[in-house]
């Protein structure tokens, strides 16, 4: 059994908060966690594991529930579905299961299946397709309160990899999969519907799905949303399939908006939101951080530093204490890196790294998940490397783990597990 576990891994000494992993990348969306941890143990203690169907998007935790997205096949021969399920947080014992969409039969080296992290806000849960369906669900039993259609309703069809329409060659991700996470901020959710005629972003009523506006006229990339203030103005950031803007959350003005340009359109990395400046990467743009300003002429967007040799394809890194850590790609390498924020300067750089991994802040160190299964533990230092532990935790994964009230949460392709990580 200690072969199979997913993430079946961190801390032994802890101090630890009971707050939900309720959305992609935590609490904030910025990766970090509410505890601090001494040191990886050597037998974690299993809570639940149950079986599941394909899938890449991660699970979350809120109100005594975990929430996942897997494919099952369809009845009566019907195409095989995206299903929410949520499960009790204590003994994974199932509460309800929704098909949400039909799956996307597109499959990379981890499978078909649901990509995109759903959403819990209050008593609702928040659920996007690879295909483009998006569903607010009850939290109580999974029944559709509202829905809307990317392709039927905003004229942002679903492709396919194999399609051969002019379209398509113009979009990544109404090829491959609808794959960034919404943001809710107050009243509004903000969902990156990706039309070229009729919204780039939507933002809905977050109770009763109308929407209240819609910005750009791009297609997406798979890029999650965010939300944050900057230059004293709220407003939700996009990293589109062509440029990089931020939006007035209340009236849809798009307050700002600068290229970024890539063959293939295939902005992965969740925009960074700090010091009033949007931090970005993708596979040929280099790690920049733009600054956001506003004077008597409006806000402006430029960039504050830009690091041409650091290119960051999948893995979206974490701020601690004025440097960024994460995955970096030069030519056909992949390092660990620690990179100065104030000026883009790469402090140091350690290989033996793959193309993913989900990097976690936790006080000053950081938990590492990578592909293929490894879970890190390291110093958050910019001096050095400092490896503090690793152990061999489950398979092929690039699914990001849930993290709540002393335990973790993770998936690979055949399992959901339930670890306990300390007290």
């Amino acid at each position: 059994m200690k072969q199979l576990l997913c993430l079946a891994a961190v801390l032994t000494t802890t101090s630890l908060t009971a707050a939900d992993w309720a959305q992609w990348r935590g609490p904030n969306r910025d990766g970090h966690a509410s505890f601090s941890i001494a040191a990886l143990p050597k037998e974690p203690k299993t809570l639940w594991s149950i079986p599941i169907g394909n899938g890449q998007a991660s699970p979350i935790v809120a109100g005594g529930k975990l929430i996942y997205l897997d494919e099952l096949p369809g009845k009566d021969k019907q195409p095989h579905q995206e299903v929410a399920h949520a499960v009790d947080l204590t003994t994974g014992r199932e509460l309800w299961h929704t098909a949400v969409g039909e799956s996307e039969a597109f499959e990379n080296a981890y499978g078909t299946g649901p990509r995109c992290t759903p959403l819990v806000d209050g008593d609702r849960v928040y659920v996007q397709t690879c295909r483009g369906e998006f569903r607010c669900l009850a939290l109580a039993d999974g029944k559709t309160v509202w829905k809307t259609s990317f392709a039927t309703d905003w004229e942002a069809p679903f492709f396919g990899n194999k399609s051969s329409a002019p379209e398509a060659k113009e979009t990544a991700s109404r090829r491959h999969g609808n794959n960034g996470s919404p943001v809710i901020d107050g009243d509004r959710v903000f969902v990156p519907v990706g039309s070229p005629t009729k919204g780039t972003l939507v933002a809905f009523d977050k109770l009763t799905g109308k929407a209240l506006w819609n910005a750009g006229r791009e297609n997406t990339a798979y890029s999650s949303l965010m939300v944050g203030t900057l230059a004293g103005t709220r407003q939700v950031v996009h990293l589109t399939g062509d440029s990089l803007m931020g939006v007035d959350v209340a009236s849809g003005k798009i307050l700002w908006q600068t290229p970024v340009k890539t063959g293939a359109k295939r902005h992965v990395l969740t925009p960074l939101l700090a010091d009033n400046a949007v931090t970005i990467s993708s596979s040929s743009v280099g790690l920049t951080k733009f600054s956001v300003t506003k004077d008597s002429g409006g806000f402006k967007v430029e960039p504050a530093w830009k690091n041409d040799k650091i290119k960051i394809t999948l893995a979206t890194p974490v701020l601690v204490s004025g440097h960024l850590y994460g995955l970096g790609t030069g030519g056909s390498k992949t390092e660990f890196i620690c990179v100065d924020f104030k000026n883009g300067e790469l402090k140091w750089g350690q290989p033996g790294f793959s193309d993913y991994a989900a990097v976690i802040a936790a006080g000053d160190k950081l938990l590492v998940q990578d592909m293929a299964g490894t879970l890190l533990l390291l110093k958050a230092s910019p001096e050095k490397f400092e490896e503090l532990g690793r152990i061999q935790v489950c398979g092929n994964t690039w699914s990001h783990p849930a993290i709540a009230d002393g335990k973790i949460y993770q998936r690979d392709k055949k399992q959901l597990f339930a670890l306990e990580i300390g007290k």
